[in-house]
Order: structure tokens, then sequence, then C-alpha cells
């Protein structure tokens, strides 16, 4: 059973295998003591259970029912009580403001063909999913509130800076990093 940031994950072939574009939130997203955090798209549930750690309580969704549970046997593994986990598409079961929300997003361009596609392929363009999240995030975000987007530089950086800007939000590349034939980034939206 693999260890990630000292926390055991198991695994499932139809659920997102933690990978780079995990690692790279990981290593960015900031949480203060006591703050509420939402982990969109939450796979395996390790960015939600690494953001419990100083969190009081962390609330993790994904549209994979796989993944759901997953995440709640990885939360039970590490023993960690202050986290939950739903089904949700994007927000549909999601109320109550956040301090910290993060998305690792599905952003290659495609139509999804396998259960793991919806992990990976935000339709045509990339962007369809991203988009939707940009445009209601605001409703879910306190007022000191920050997202944390993880999105390709195949899927258009600068668009998804100046969306956040339509939704009243203030947003820049907070973390960067090379693999393959594209950048990985993290993008913070605030208030």
């Amino acid at each position: 059973m693999p260890t990630y940031y000292g926390l055991r994950i198991l695994l499932d072939e139809d659920v997102y295998e933690p990978a780079e574009d995990t690692f790279l939130l990981a290593e960015t997203v900031e949480v203060r003591p006591g703050e509420r955090a939402l982990d969109v798209g939450t796979g395996t549930g390790l960015i939600a259970l690494l953001m419990a750690k100083k969190a009081s309580y962390v609330l993790g969704v994904d549209i994979n029912p796989k993944a759901v549970e997953l995440a709640r046997k990885n939360a039970r593994l590490n023993g960690i009580k202050n986290v939950e986990f739903k089904l949700s598409d994007l927000f549909e079961n999601v109320s109550g403001k956040f301090d910290v929300i993060t998305f690792n997003a599905p952003y290659l361009p495609g139509r999804p063909e396998e259960p793991i596609d919806i992990a990976l392929v935000g339709g045509e363009t990339g962007r369809d999913v991203i988009d939707r999240f940009i445009v209601e995030v605001p409703d879910y975000l306190s007022a000191k509130g920050r997202v944390y987007l993880v999105q390709s530089s195949i899927t258009g950086i600068e668009e998804t800076l100046r969306r956040f800007e339509d939704s009243g939000l203030s947003a820049g590349v907070v973390a960067k990093r090379h693999v393959f034939f594209e950048d990985i980034v993290v993008v913070q939206a605030r208030r």
C-alpha cells in the first residue's frame, strides 16, 4: 500500500491515482488551523485528508461513487475523523461556506470513454468542468477564502484567470511544474 505525505492510501483502478498534479496541489495548498475546507473531485481523498490535519472540518466530494467509498476507507485507515465524503457533481450536494476550496480538475480535451476518464477529461476543449466550477465557486467561498485549482497549460491558463476575474475573484498562478508536454499549474483565486 503506497504512502503519500505520511498517509497510507488505498488505490482502485476506477479512481484517479495521486500523480504529479496531486502532489503539486498537496505542496501548494495552505490551510490554517480551524479553517473549513472543501476538496472537489476528491478521488482517493488524499488532499482532503492532508487538509484535515489543520482544518476543523473537511468535506470531500466526487462524482464517482467508487472514489467516495475509497476516500471514506482511506480516512478510516488513517484514523482521520474531521472529514466527510459525499457523492456530488461539483457543488450539487454542498452547502455552506469554506475557507479553502481545492479542485484538481479534469482538464484534458476529449470525451470520457472509461470510468476513470471522468477524472481526466474535461470535454471538447478540456474547459467544460473548469468553467462550471469557476462560475459556481464564489457562492461557497468565505469572505477570506482561497480557491486552489489545478489545470494544464494546454487548457488555457489566461482564460482561467480571466474567468475568475469575471466571477469577482482575483487570481494568479502560485505553482507550476513541467510534466511531459505541458505545464501543470495551481491557480489561486480569492475575493
